[in-house]
């Protein structure tokens, strides 16, 4: 077997060279780092990954890549840009022939959007080209970089996703399946991978089950996916998710699977629902549009408030302000208009335009809101800076009052399992109480969607879910020199 190309970066970003100008964030969120896909058994398997990754777009925006497989050679394509940017030239995707696919969307945290970064990772070990994927982020990647590199190894990227790739090579295992088990007895934190060889898939998952990973299957062979939106767009048919702690293998005697590790308890990220997943998708056992309106149900439970309208800020909160309005009896009005063609990042004006960054993505409907009582509906309050100016700018509509629902508790802790919080400093509600969040924001009323009502709103026995962002209580212990530096320049696998 032989890799026969690497078709190149695909597209890269033109330089910022406004020197009097900035580059700035679009939106004040929390991000997700990674989606994954993988294809077995189709002729145009690559089209497939292609196609499903444009349905996990949201989960990554800073590169893309594919490789895949005819059985004899290898191919790989990958880039930074969004999926359509990468593989924008003519013929690319018809350059990566054959049945089997990886394929993985990427949103890095600062100082880690570098093209070397973007997977999946393709390496030439003693048995054969491997390729990875990962979502989600390794706590103990330090440790083990440091142990391997002092044994001679060396690392060609800064993700934690290639520890993953020197433990495959080094074991000594017989098979493939057999060397992903041994590297999955020595991470520790949140992984769902995919992982191909010339003639192998593997799909696999830590044994919290941090993040989603769901297995679909068509005619002649499987797929396996980040969410399941991205199986509906080319009709491949869900099964089942992939289990914490089982490792899949696929070959053309058909689908093997074995429990890896010890299922320990469920640590599901609750942000999957809150925020990140697309509302079509079902993960954890549920879809996410049904969840987001229990979760807005709940918040009109714990917090009434009398006003004419109820509206979301578009688009993860559309379903869940749907549910607050059906709970509260306030009808539900579009008030809020938002670009869907904003990239993650764009160059700031001079400041002739005020809150340029926020008008941008959002801009209110003046009729919707003239003397009225408004409840904005949004799923989640990071730093405050941009619900800030959305309040100044519903009001100079014309609101009379402005009452902001959370439909998730305060943030307060870091995450470490592949959800790009800021620093615990950064964290509005770190250094705030709710009335002073009420005070900065200058809203009417605040209210939080507790810990209990958001656990118990996802699952009735209000277990099974990771909600450390929340309470601090951290399913998987960190490493005590973990440094914000060091998990900037990992993978993260969010989304």
């Amino acid at each position: 077997m032989r890799f026969i190309e690497k078709t190149g970066d695909g597209f890269i970003p033109i330089p910022l060279l406004f020197i009097n100008r900035k580059t700035v964030q679009v939106i004040d969120k929390p991000k997700e780092f990674c989606g994954v896909i993988g294809v077995y058994g189709h002729p145009e398997a690559a089209e497939m990954a292609y196609l499903g990754l444009y349905s996990l777009q949201h989960r990554g925006q800073e590169g893309a890549g594919i490789v895949s497989s005819n059985g004899k050679n290898v191919f790989s394509h990958v880039g930074q840009g969004l999926v359509n940017d990468v593989f924008a030239s003519p013929g690319t995707i018809t350059k990566l022939k054959g049945s089997l696919a990886i394929g993985h969307n990427r949103y890095s945290t600062t100082g880690s959007n570098a093209k070397e970064n973007v997977q999946p990772i393709l390496v030439n070990t003693k048995d054969g080209l491997v390729a990875l994927g990962h979502n989600g982020n390794l706590v103990n990647s330090k440790t083990i970089r440091e142990r391997l590199q002092n044994e001679g190894a060396i690392f060609q990227t800064t993700t934690d996703s290639e520890v993953f790739v020197h433990l495959i090579a080094r074991s000594k295992e017989k098979d493939i399946g057999g060397r992903v088990k041994e590297a999955m007895q020595q991470v520790k934190g949140a992984y769902s991978l995919v992982i191909m060889t010339s003639d192998t898939l593997i799909a696999a998952r830590d044994p919290n089950g941090f993040r989603p990973l769901a297995l679909g299957k068509f005619e002649d062979g499987f797929m396996v996916a980040s969410e399941t939106c991205a199986m509906d767009l080319v009709g491949v048919e869900y099964i089942r998710d992939v289990e914490p702690g089982e490792l899949l293998v696929i070959t053309k005697n058909g689908l093997r699977s074995q429990t890896t590790l010890e299922k320990k308890k469920c640590a599901h990220c609750i942000f999957e629902y809150i925020y990140f997943s697309r509302p079509d998708s079902r993960i954890f056992g549920e879809y996410v549009d049904k969840t987001r309106r229990k979760l807005g149900i709940r918040l009109a439970e714990e917090h009434p408030a009398d006003a004419d309208i109820v509206i979301s800020v578009p688009d993860s909160s559309n379903t869940a302000a749907l549910g607050y309005s059906i709970q509260s009896g306030i009808p539900f009005e579009l008030g809020l208009i938002r670009n869907h063609y904003i990239g993650r990042t764009f160059i700031q004006p001079q400041q002739v335009i005020r809150h340029f960054n926020v008008k941008v993505k959002f801009n209110p409907i003046g009729a919707i809101f003239k003397g009225k009582r408004v409840v904005v509906v949004e799923d989640s309050i990071v730093r405050g800076t941009t619900l800030k100016v959305l309040t100044q700018l519903i009001r100079k509509a014309g609101a009379k009052e402005v009452h902001i629902r959370v439909s998730s508790p305060p943030i307060q802790f870091p995450c470490y399992y592949g959800m790009d919080f800021p620093t615990k400093d950064e964290l509005i509600a770190s250094s705030m109480s709710v009335e002073e969040i009420r005070q900065h924001l200058n809203v009417d009323s605040l209210g939080y969607l507790s810990v209990d009502g958001l656990l118990h709103a996802v699952n009735k026995k209000g277990k099974g879910f990771c909600s450390a962002c929340f309470d601090g209580n951290y399913p998987v212990v960190t490493e005590t020199s973990f440094t914000k530096e060091q998990y900037e320049n990992s993978c993260q696998g969010a989304p």
